[in-house]
Protein backbone atom coordinates (compact mmCIF):
# COMPACT_ATOMS: atom_id res chain seq x y z
CA UNK A 1 0.00 0.00 0.00
CA UNK A 2 1.26 3.45 -1.17
CA UNK A 3 2.30 6.05 1.78
CA UNK A 4 2.16 9.91 1.55
CA UNK A 5 5.31 11.38 1.87
CA UNK A 6 6.00 14.73 3.50
CA UNK A 7 9.26 16.58 3.15
CA UNK A 8 8.33 19.04 5.62
CA UNK A 9 6.88 17.33 8.30
CA UNK A 10 9.64 15.15 8.58
CA UNK A 11 12.03 18.10 8.58
CA UNK A 12 9.70 19.54 11.58
CA UNK A 13 10.01 16.63 13.33
CA UNK A 14 6.23 15.15 13.07
CA UNK A 15 6.24 12.12 10.84
CA UNK A 16 3.73 11.94 8.50
CA UNK A 17 0.14 9.87 8.35
CA UNK A 18 0.46 5.98 7.32
CA UNK A 19 1.35 2.49 9.65
CA UNK A 20 2.97 5.05 12.30
CA UNK A 21 -0.03 7.04 12.43
CA UNK A 22 -3.13 4.49 11.67
CA UNK A 23 -1.37 2.38 14.55
CA UNK A 24 -2.77 4.37 17.00
CA UNK A 25 -2.60 3.39 20.48
CA UNK A 26 0.86 2.32 22.44
CA UNK A 27 1.88 1.56 18.62
CA UNK A 28 1.75 5.63 17.76
CA UNK A 29 3.97 6.08 20.85
CA UNK A 30 6.95 4.29 20.19
CA UNK A 31 6.71 4.87 16.43
CA UNK A 32 7.11 8.73 17.54
CA UNK A 33 10.32 10.51 16.21
CA UNK A 34 13.02 11.63 18.84
CA UNK A 35 14.44 14.25 16.39
CA UNK A 36 14.37 17.74 17.73
CA UNK A 37 12.19 20.13 16.03
CA UNK A 38 13.14 22.50 13.44
CA UNK A 39 14.19 25.25 14.69
CA UNK A 40 17.30 27.53 14.72
CA UNK A 41 18.28 27.24 18.20
CA UNK A 42 17.30 23.37 18.68
CA UNK A 43 19.38 22.57 15.34
CA UNK A 44 22.24 24.96 16.03
CA UNK A 45 21.96 27.18 13.44
CA UNK A 46 21.98 30.44 15.76
CA UNK A 47 23.78 33.45 14.26
CA UNK A 48 27.66 33.48 15.77
CA UNK A 49 30.46 35.67 15.21
CA UNK A 50 33.91 34.08 15.34
CA UNK A 51 36.70 35.74 14.90
CA UNK A 52 39.43 35.31 12.53
CA UNK A 53 43.07 36.04 14.74
CA UNK A 54 45.80 37.72 12.50
CA UNK A 55 49.09 39.58 13.23
CA UNK A 56 47.14 42.76 12.34
CA UNK A 57 44.55 42.40 15.73
CA UNK A 58 46.43 40.05 18.12
CA UNK A 59 49.61 42.53 17.82
CA UNK A 60 47.93 45.89 18.51
CA UNK A 61 45.61 44.14 21.33
CA UNK A 62 49.28 42.66 23.17
CA UNK A 63 50.56 45.86 23.07
CA UNK A 64 47.61 48.52 23.94
CA UNK A 65 47.23 46.24 27.13
CA UNK A 66 51.01 46.46 28.13
CA UNK A 67 50.98 50.47 27.52
CA UNK A 68 47.40 50.61 29.63
CA UNK A 69 48.31 48.07 32.39
CA UNK A 70 51.98 49.21 33.11
CA UNK A 71 51.27 53.25 34.37
CA UNK A 72 48.16 51.36 36.41
CA UNK A 73 50.13 49.29 37.87
CA UNK A 74 52.71 52.07 38.97
CA UNK A 75 50.54 54.54 40.19
CA UNK A 76 48.60 51.72 42.01
CA UNK A 77 52.16 50.15 43.88
CA UNK A 78 53.23 54.18 44.25
CA UNK A 79 49.88 55.00 45.72
CA UNK A 80 50.33 52.09 47.91
CA UNK A 81 53.53 52.71 49.30
CA UNK A 82 52.73 56.14 50.26
CA UNK A 83 50.12 54.93 52.84
CA UNK A 84 51.84 55.45 56.24
CA UNK A 85 51.79 52.20 58.78
CA UNK A 86 52.50 51.62 62.12
CA UNK A 87 51.65 47.92 63.42
CA UNK A 88 52.75 46.28 67.09
CA UNK A 89 52.10 43.10 68.06
CA UNK A 90 51.22 42.78 71.90
CA UNK A 91 50.46 39.20 71.28
CA UNK A 92 53.11 38.59 74.51
CA UNK A 93 54.69 35.35 73.52
CA UNK A 94 58.46 37.07 73.92
CA UNK A 95 59.27 37.17 77.31
CA UNK A 96 60.22 40.52 77.58
CA UNK A 97 57.00 41.76 75.78
CA UNK A 98 55.02 44.28 78.53
CA UNK A 99 51.70 41.80 77.83
CA UNK A 100 53.13 38.91 78.35
CA UNK A 101 51.68 38.52 81.71
CA UNK A 102 48.38 38.04 79.80
CA UNK A 103 49.44 35.58 77.39
CA UNK A 104 47.31 32.66 79.24
CA UNK A 105 44.72 35.07 79.88
CA UNK A 106 40.70 33.43 79.62
CA UNK A 107 37.64 34.65 78.81
CA UNK A 108 36.35 35.38 82.01
CA UNK A 109 39.54 36.97 83.99
CA UNK A 110 38.53 39.20 86.94
CA UNK A 111 40.04 41.26 87.28
CA UNK A 112 41.15 41.63 83.74
CA UNK A 113 44.69 42.07 82.60
CA UNK A 114 45.85 45.15 81.25
CA UNK A 115 49.43 45.71 79.93
CA UNK A 116 51.07 49.16 78.19
CA UNK A 117 52.84 48.88 75.63
CA UNK A 118 55.15 51.99 74.54
CA UNK A 119 56.32 52.94 70.94
CA UNK A 120 57.79 55.96 68.98
CA UNK A 121 56.68 57.16 65.85
CA UNK A 122 59.30 58.87 63.24
CA UNK A 123 56.87 60.66 60.94
CA UNK A 124 53.74 62.40 61.66
CA UNK A 125 50.63 61.19 60.38
CA UNK A 126 48.81 63.80 58.07
CA UNK A 127 45.33 62.46 57.29
CA UNK A 128 42.63 61.11 59.23
CA UNK A 129 44.27 57.80 61.17
CA UNK A 130 42.62 54.30 60.79
CA UNK A 131 42.98 51.82 63.80
CA UNK A 132 42.63 48.34 63.19
CA UNK A 133 43.09 44.93 65.15
CA UNK A 134 44.94 42.07 63.90
CA UNK A 135 43.91 38.26 64.02
CA UNK A 136 46.07 35.79 62.56
CA UNK A 137 45.39 32.11 62.56
CA UNK A 138 42.01 32.40 62.93
CA UNK A 139 39.71 30.58 60.65
CA UNK A 140 36.67 33.17 60.48
CA UNK A 141 36.31 31.28 56.50
CA UNK A 142 35.36 27.29 58.20
CA UNK A 143 32.20 26.72 56.57
CA UNK A 144 30.57 25.87 60.42
CA UNK A 145 31.70 28.32 61.87
CA UNK A 146 30.10 31.24 59.00
CA UNK A 147 26.73 29.61 58.98
CA UNK A 148 26.47 29.45 62.93
CA UNK A 149 24.03 32.84 63.10
CA UNK A 150 20.64 33.58 63.25
CA UNK A 151 20.36 36.48 60.15
CA UNK A 152 16.40 36.87 61.61
CA UNK A 153 17.69 37.20 65.30
CA UNK A 154 20.03 39.96 63.90
CA UNK A 155 17.29 41.67 61.98
CA UNK A 156 15.85 41.94 65.34
CA UNK A 157 13.12 39.50 64.62
CA UNK A 158 11.47 39.29 68.08
CA UNK A 159 10.06 34.97 67.31
CA UNK A 160 13.88 34.44 66.34
CA UNK A 161 15.01 35.62 69.66
CA UNK A 162 13.14 33.43 71.54
CA UNK A 163 13.48 30.41 68.98
CA UNK A 164 16.87 30.75 67.78
CA UNK A 165 17.81 28.82 64.47
CA UNK A 166 19.50 25.70 64.67
CA UNK A 167 22.41 26.48 62.73
CA UNK A 168 23.82 27.87 66.14
CA UNK A 169 24.18 25.22 67.44
CA UNK A 170 25.92 24.25 70.17
CA UNK A 171 25.77 28.07 71.37
CA UNK A 172 21.81 28.37 70.43
CA UNK A 173 20.34 27.67 74.34
CA UNK A 174 22.44 28.49 77.45
CA UNK A 175 20.37 27.52 80.93
CA UNK A 176 17.58 26.66 78.83
CA UNK A 177 17.41 30.19 77.64
CA UNK A 178 17.92 31.19 74.12
CA UNK A 179 21.20 33.15 73.18
CA UNK A 180 21.08 36.19 71.81
CA UNK A 181 23.07 36.69 69.55
CA UNK A 182 23.40 33.32 69.36
CA UNK A 183 26.26 31.30 67.01
CA UNK A 184 29.75 30.58 66.95
CA UNK A 185 30.84 33.74 65.57
CA UNK A 186 28.99 36.19 68.24
CA UNK A 187 30.06 34.22 70.98
CA UNK A 188 34.15 34.33 69.94
CA UNK A 189 33.54 38.38 69.23
CA UNK A 190 36.81 40.24 69.84
CA UNK A 191 36.25 41.83 73.17
CA UNK A 192 39.93 43.37 73.94
CA UNK A 193 39.71 47.12 75.02
CA UNK A 194 42.66 49.84 72.82
CA UNK A 195 43.11 53.10 74.24
CA UNK A 196 45.98 55.47 72.60
CA UNK A 197 47.93 58.37 74.63
CA UNK A 198 50.71 60.65 73.16
CA UNK A 199 53.37 61.15 75.98
CA UNK A 200 54.49 65.20 75.89
CA UNK A 201 56.91 66.12 78.69
CA UNK A 202 56.31 62.88 81.23
CA UNK A 203 52.38 64.03 80.27
CA UNK A 204 49.64 61.91 78.89
CA UNK A 205 47.21 63.04 76.85
CA UNK A 206 44.36 60.95 75.51
CA UNK A 207 44.23 60.36 72.04
CA UNK A 208 40.12 60.37 71.01
CA UNK A 209 39.28 57.53 69.08
CA UNK A 210 35.95 57.48 67.38
CA UNK A 211 34.09 54.13 67.81
CA UNK A 212 30.92 55.70 65.47
CA UNK A 213 31.67 55.19 61.26
CA UNK A 214 33.47 51.57 61.35
CA UNK A 215 30.99 49.67 59.91
CA UNK A 216 29.05 49.70 56.52
CA UNK A 217 26.37 51.07 56.04
CA UNK A 218 23.90 48.81 54.95
CA UNK A 219 24.92 46.52 57.63
CA UNK A 220 24.33 49.21 60.14
CA UNK A 221 21.09 50.04 59.03
CA UNK A 222 19.30 47.51 56.78
CA UNK A 223 20.84 44.21 58.11
CA UNK A 224 21.09 44.68 62.01
CA UNK A 225 18.31 46.13 63.53
CA UNK A 226 16.84 45.84 67.69
CA UNK A 227 14.25 44.33 68.94
CA UNK A 228 10.83 46.01 69.18
CA UNK A 229 8.96 46.05 71.78
CA UNK A 230 6.13 48.16 74.06
CA UNK A 231 8.77 49.99 75.56
CA UNK A 232 12.07 51.89 74.11
CA UNK A 233 14.13 50.48 77.14
CA UNK A 234 16.48 47.98 75.25
CA UNK A 235 17.48 46.12 78.36
CA UNK A 236 13.40 45.85 79.41
CA UNK A 237 12.87 44.51 76.21
CA UNK A 238 15.30 41.52 76.01
CA UNK A 239 14.41 40.62 79.84
CA UNK A 240 11.09 40.70 78.22
CA UNK A 241 12.01 37.87 75.79
CA UNK A 242 14.36 35.86 78.44
CA UNK A 243 17.10 35.56 76.33
CA UNK A 244 21.11 35.26 78.11
CA UNK A 245 24.06 36.57 76.95
CA UNK A 246 26.51 34.15 74.86
CA UNK A 247 28.96 31.96 76.79
CA UNK A 248 32.10 34.01 76.27
CA UNK A 249 30.76 37.10 76.64
CA UNK A 250 31.10 39.12 79.84
CA UNK A 251 27.80 41.22 80.06
CA UNK A 252 24.84 40.63 77.71
CA UNK A 253 24.02 42.59 74.20
CA UNK A 254 21.86 45.23 75.96
CA UNK A 255 24.88 46.62 77.05
CA UNK A 256 27.71 47.03 75.08
CA UNK A 257 27.53 50.71 74.77
CA UNK A 258 25.00 51.94 77.63
CA UNK A 259 26.42 55.50 77.29
CA UNK A 260 24.93 55.53 73.32
CA UNK A 261 21.65 54.06 72.58
CA UNK A 262 22.14 54.62 69.21
CA UNK A 263 24.88 52.39 69.67
CA UNK A 264 23.88 49.67 71.65
CA UNK A 265 22.50 45.65 71.14
CA UNK A 266 22.69 44.18 67.91
CA UNK A 267 23.25 47.26 66.11
CA UNK A 268 26.65 48.22 68.01
CA UNK A 269 29.08 48.71 65.03
CA UNK A 270 32.09 46.87 67.42
CA UNK A 271 29.33 43.87 66.79
CA UNK A 272 28.34 44.58 63.37
CA UNK A 273 32.46 44.58 62.27
CA UNK A 274 33.45 41.40 64.18
CA UNK A 275 30.25 39.56 62.34
CA UNK A 276 31.36 40.45 58.68
CA UNK A 277 33.11 37.64 58.49
CA UNK A 278 36.96 37.65 56.94
CA UNK A 279 37.67 35.47 54.17
CA UNK A 280 41.72 34.49 55.30
CA UNK A 281 43.13 33.51 58.76
CA UNK A 282 45.52 36.57 58.69
CA UNK A 283 42.93 39.21 59.08
CA UNK A 284 42.51 43.13 60.25
CA UNK A 285 39.08 44.86 61.14
CA UNK A 286 38.47 48.74 62.33
CA UNK A 287 38.32 49.51 65.81
CA UNK A 288 38.50 53.36 65.50
CA UNK A 289 38.67 56.70 63.76
CA UNK A 290 41.38 59.22 64.81
CA UNK A 291 40.03 62.12 62.55
CA UNK A 292 42.01 64.90 62.04
CA UNK A 293 41.37 67.64 63.87
CA UNK A 294 43.36 70.93 62.55
CA UNK A 295 44.33 71.89 59.45
CA UNK A 296 47.87 72.99 60.27
CA UNK A 297 48.63 70.09 62.49
CA UNK A 298 49.18 66.89 61.86
CA UNK A 299 46.42 64.07 63.23
CA UNK A 300 49.36 62.43 65.02
CA UNK A 301 52.45 64.63 65.40
CA UNK A 302 55.82 62.62 65.28
CA UNK A 303 56.96 61.33 69.00
CA UNK A 304 56.46 59.13 71.82
CA UNK A 305 52.78 57.11 72.45
CA UNK A 306 51.90 54.76 74.99
CA UNK A 307 49.31 51.82 74.08
CA UNK A 308 47.13 50.41 76.93
CA UNK A 309 45.21 47.73 76.71
CA UNK A 310 42.93 45.71 78.33
CA UNK A 311 44.01 41.73 77.60
CA UNK A 312 40.98 39.97 77.52
CA UNK A 313 40.97 38.10 74.32
CA UNK A 314 42.84 34.49 74.79
CA UNK A 315 44.74 33.45 71.42
CA UNK A 316 47.42 31.59 72.55
CA UNK A 317 45.56 28.56 72.46
CA UNK A 318 45.55 27.88 69.04
CA UNK A 319 48.75 29.58 68.44
CA UNK A 320 47.26 33.19 67.16
CA UNK A 321 48.60 36.69 67.33
CA UNK A 322 47.26 40.01 67.78
CA UNK A 323 48.01 42.94 66.46
CA UNK A 324 46.82 46.76 66.60
CA UNK A 325 47.64 49.05 63.31
CA UNK A 326 47.63 52.56 62.94
CA UNK A 327 47.16 53.50 58.75
CA UNK A 328 46.35 56.11 56.39
CA UNK A 329 43.91 55.15 53.58
CA UNK A 330 43.97 57.08 50.09
CA UNK A 331 41.55 56.99 46.88
CA UNK A 332 41.93 53.04 46.55
CA UNK A 333 41.69 52.09 50.04
CA UNK A 334 44.46 50.80 52.52
CA UNK A 335 47.50 49.99 51.97
CA UNK A 336 47.72 46.74 48.87
CA UNK A 337 50.68 46.44 46.95
CA UNK A 338 49.17 43.21 45.28
CA UNK A 339 46.67 44.63 42.67
CA UNK A 340 50.08 47.19 41.76
CA UNK A 341 51.95 44.19 41.40
CA UNK A 342 49.61 42.45 39.49
CA UNK A 343 48.59 44.98 36.80
CA UNK A 344 52.44 45.72 36.45
CA UNK A 345 53.01 41.74 35.93
CA UNK A 346 49.95 41.23 33.75
CA UNK A 347 50.69 44.65 31.34
CA UNK A 348 54.84 43.14 31.38
CA UNK A 349 53.59 39.77 30.39
CA UNK A 350 51.29 41.37 27.47
CA UNK A 351 54.25 44.13 25.85
CA UNK A 352 56.82 41.17 25.82
CA UNK A 353 54.57 38.76 24.48
CA UNK A 354 53.23 41.54 21.85
CA UNK A 355 57.36 42.32 21.13
CA UNK A 356 58.23 38.55 20.28
CA UNK A 357 55.38 37.85 18.27
CA UNK A 358 56.55 40.72 16.24
CA UNK A 359 59.49 39.23 15.58
CA UNK A 360 58.13 35.84 14.90
CA UNK A 361 55.59 37.73 12.39
CA UNK A 362 58.55 40.06 10.71
CA UNK A 363 60.85 37.21 10.33
CA UNK A 364 58.30 33.92 9.08
CA UNK A 365 55.11 35.93 7.89
CA UNK A 366 56.12 37.09 4.66
CA UNK A 367 57.74 33.56 3.87
CA UNK A 368 55.66 32.09 0.67
CA UNK A 369 53.87 29.23 1.95
CA UNK A 370 52.17 28.29 -1.69
CA UNK A 371 55.44 26.70 -3.25
CA UNK A 372 54.31 24.55 -6.20
CA UNK A 373 54.02 20.88 -5.25
CA UNK A 374 56.22 18.53 -7.60
CA UNK A 375 54.28 15.79 -9.65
Amino acid sequence: MAVNYNAKEEADGHPSGGVGAAGGGAAGGVGKSRKPDNTAFKQQRLPAWQPILTAGTVLPAFFIIGLIFIPIGIGIFVTSNNIREYEIDYTGTDSSSPCNKCLNVSWNSTPPCTCTINFTLDRPFETNVFMYYGLSNFYQNHRRYVKSRDDSQLNGDNSSLINPSKECEPYRTSDNKPIAPCGAIANSMFNDTLELFRIDNDTRISIPLNKKGIAWWTDKNVKFRNPSGHTNNLTAIFQALDTTKPVNWPQPVYMLDTLEPDNNGFINEDFIVWMRTAALPTFRKLYRLIEKRDSLQPTLQAGTYSLDITYNYPVHSFDGRKRMILSTISWMGGKNPFLGIAYITVGSICFFLGVVLLVIHHKYGNRNTSADIPN
